[in-house]
């Protein structure tokens, strides 16, 4: 639940208020509360357990697209790296698993992840659009300035994670501004 530093309920909060002035409502929101999934930057999860979770939330909101971090979790953080590992463990899972077969392939499921870039692309902001459409991807996703201050007001409602590096971030990231994705 985003207990690192014992701030769970702040963070559940801050989600909420995040997915709110995107336009997702409270109720679309799902906080997974495991005792073997702790918030930490240096803790990975477990795959076949994240996988399994991940998979039952599928099949029981009827999800046809997930989108997750690729194998660098965009900044290395390793809960996010677990959440690709667990994704691609379910997809390879899907040539000796029926059920898993049925839900990435029969019923449509795909996976997008999106692409870690390194330090430098990261933080040119707007800069990096030139970049991002030479290179190869399968989708892109470039934010209109609407959009840009969109997704600022977003990030600005996590208050507690924002520490000066966070800060940055938000100011010049490219993320914020375009992402590109690769089908898994």
């Amino acid at each position: 639940p985003g207990d690192y530093y014992n701030q769970g309920e702040i963070r559940k909060k801050e989600l909420e208020q995040s997915c709110c002035v995107l336009g997702i409502p409270a109720s679309d929101v799902t906080v997974v509360d495991h005792r073997d999934l702790p918030d930490n930057p240096a803790v990975g999860w477990d795959p076949q357990l994240l996988a399994s979770i991940l998979l039952k939330h599928i099949e029981a909101n009827s999800i046809s697209l997930v989108v997750t971090f690729d194998a660098g979790g965009v900044s290395g953080h390793a809960n996010h790296v677990s959440l690709y590992s667990a994704v691609r463990y379910s997809a390879l899972l899907e040539y000796c698993c029926f059920k898993i077969f049925i839900l990435f392939l029969c019923a449509g499921c795909r996976v997008l992840v999106l692409e870690s870039v390194n330090l430098f692309r990261k933080y040119i902001s707007f800069l990096d659009v030139p970049i991002s459409c030479l290179l190869p991807r399968d989708a892109l996703f470039i934010l209109t300035e609407e959009e840009t201050e969109q997704a600022k007001r977003a990030m600005w409602c996590h208050r507690s994670q924002l520490l000066w590096f966070r800060r940055l971030y938000v100011l010049f990231s490219r993320y914020m501004v375009v992402n590109s994705l690769r089908l898994l």
